[in-house]
């Protein structure tokens, strides 16, 4: 199977699991829902366009690989900070609520994120 397909497969039932968990084990009265799924949106948005970064520069130059891949993920936190800031200054989202989740959700979809990384690499070392 193709790693992009493996990811993205990965990835979608990574995010019903999760989305499982979040609907069974937190009462709607106390978690406010719409925080949790902004910050599921701001990294899944992130994860993805990270590991899209790198499917692109997998195969190039050794500069061009650097280049894209660390100064995608520096554009990406950027980015990411900033969304961050709107979110707690314009108090669009239930701060605690936003914040936990987005932590969360970054700790894990990173992980994903790099072994989709590895994956790739050891599928490219086979084909050598």
């Amino acid at each position: 199977m193709k790693p992009l397909f493996e990811f993205f497969i990965k990835f979608f039932i990574l995010s019903i699991i999760l989305w499982t968990i979040i609907y069974s084990a937190f009462n709607p009265d106390n978690v406010d829902l719409f925080s949790v799924f902004l910050a599921w949106i701001m990294v899944v948005s992130n994860t993805v366009i990270g590991y899209l970064l790198f499917e692109y520069a997998i195969d190039k130059t050794s500069a061009v690989f650097t280049k894209v891949v660390f100064g995608g993920l520096v554009v990406r936190l950027i980015v990411l900070m900033v969304l961050l800031a709107v979110v707690i200054v314009k108090n669009i989202a239930v701060i605690n609520d936003f914040v936990f989740s987005f932590f969360a959700f970054y700790c894990i979809y990173m992980i994903v994120e790099i072994l989709g990384y590895q994956k790739k690499n050891k599928q490219k070392k086979n084909t050598a």
